[in-house]
């Protein structure tokens, strides 16, 4: 964008982004009339007045429609993705992330009211649903089954979990994140707090260290804000206050990132009216996969090797002669550094001992630029947490599932106030062309 005041301009992609249309379809409402265009000075592009646009879509009442042949356009004021930053309605993400704490950013996303040092709760009764449920499970069961157990556990005890008014839904999103956290098992010890241990200090802003006054580490006992509840369910390993501020930190970095898998999935689910558990679900299925919130877990475990061998060159060699990408670089929509990763490998600076992981992780970066020029993804980074923090490979797959959970939410109350049911794409039929015969049963044969 550029000009100011009431000359703001928008480019071609900017306009096609904002009225849901092709690049060609803007040019379409110049031809009849309905936009202006100015052409860029010195280039082939053009420009197009904000104010106009926006005065195009108040006359249609909606914005226009992708046309038919077009992929499936979502109009959402949560996260917009732009030249290698992104931002929160229209808010620096990474500068959010720096300055507040994950609940009062996700309560901001949601509401769009910031309220310093809001904490989410778990009610008692689920919580003690979700946690049940998780005991139930082998002892091996990773975390993201868990999380999605405790889903399941935490609606049965919600009986209004069908309202889907947007104060209803708001209210089970703050009691439903901090259950998913309550209802993971302490790290090294398989089992949780006693009933009625003594409170850990509340703390405020961003992330405390202190341990509870029980001995079992920083808000093991559910109290203080969310990073400090999540930590020891991670690890065994004490928290330092600078690990926590990367905790927190990255929970809020990852709350949303447009129209990822997994949020795709969450939208289709609230477009059938699903409530918010079952629209937290889906995005939980579609998380678990290798490609998605699993990836940190491979960039975990490359980076262990990458310590324990003392250098990145033989096992990105490894990587490279079995024919498999190097984790944790790398990134679609960025042809730079995922400000994800820098937001936070700036911090992890700070981190008391992370200093050797940080180190390899770079020398997993400056090695594979000698082959292709690829940069730190998120996944890097939160490898770089997990391994500094003595946390199991899954733990960054944990911390991405509980942080995204306010980003579906988020996506699940814009899509119940659009048209119900509007995702019906059409299969392109590949099978035999009708009529065909019935099929013939297949007979087992009989004994020999």
């Amino acid at each position: 964008m550029d000009g100011a005041g009431g000359d703001r301009r928008l480019t071609t992609r900017e306009t096609a982004k904002l009225l849901g249309v092709k690049p060609e379809t803007v040019y379409a409402y110049v031809s009849r009339g309905q936009l202006s265009s100015r052409r860029v000075p010195g280039g082939r592009g053009s420009t197009f007045d904000a104010a106009e646009v926006e005065a195009l879509i108040r006359r249609t009442g909606r914005r226009e429609p992708a046309p038919a042949d077009s992929d499936l356009v979502f109009r959402t004021g949560i996260t917009l993705i732009e030249r290698d930053r992104y931002y929160f309605r229209g808010v620096d993400a990474t500068g959010l992330a720096r300055r507040y704490g994950y609940e009062e950013v996700a309560e901001w996303l949601w509401t769009g009211e910031l309220r310093p040092g809001v904490r989410f709760t778990a009610p008692d009764a689920a919580l003690a649903a979700a946690r049940r449920a998780v005991d139930a499970l082998p002892p091996h069961i990773g975390s993201t089954d868990r999380l999605r157990v405790a889903v399941i556990a935490a609606a049965a005890a919600d009986p209004l979990r069908f309202d889907l008014s947007p104060q209803a839904v708001l209210s089970s999103a703050r009691s439903l994140i901090p259950t998913l956290v309550g209802a993971l098992p302490v790290a090294g010890t398989g089992s949780r707090p006693a009933a009625g241990a003594a409170q850990a200090a509340a703390g405020t802003g961003r992330g405390d260290g202190s341990p509870g006054a029980d001995g079992t580490g920083p808000a093991a006992d559910g109290t203080g804000p969310l990073a400090r509840q999540l930590w020891p369910r991670l690890t065994a390993q004490p928290a330092d206050e600078a690990s926590l501020a990367v905790l927190d930190t990255a929970l809020t970095l990852l709350i949303d990132h447009d129209l990822a898998a997994s949020t795709l999935a969450a939208r289709v689910a609230a477009s059938a009216h699903a409530h918010p558990y079952a629209v937290v679900s889906a995005g939980l299925g579609v998380l678990e996969g290798p490609l998605h919130g699993a990836a940190s877990g491979l960039a975990h475990q490359m980076l262990t090797e990458v310590v324990a061998r003392g250098s990145a060159a033989p096992v990105v060699a490894d990587h490279l002669r079995a024919g498999r990408r190097v984790p944790g670089l790398g990134h679609r929509l960025y042809t730079g550094e995922d400000p994800r990763a820098r937001t936070l490998f700036a911090l992890l600076e700070e981190v008391p001992g992370a200093a050797g992981v940080l180190a390899a992780a770079r020398d997993v970066v400056s090695t594979t630029a000698r082959h292709t020029p690829l940069h730190a993804n998120i996944d890097l980074a939160l490898a770089v947490l997990t391994v500094a923090g003595g946390m199991p490979a899954e733990a960054g797959e944990t911390v991405f599932a509980v942080s995204r959970t306010a980003g579906w939410i988020a996506h699940a109350l814009e899509e119940y106030a659009e048209r119900p049911l509007r995702m019906r794409p059409i299969g392109q039929y590949r099978g035999p062309l009708p009529p065909q015969p019935l099929p013939e049963p297949v007979r087992s044969p009989g004994p020999a």
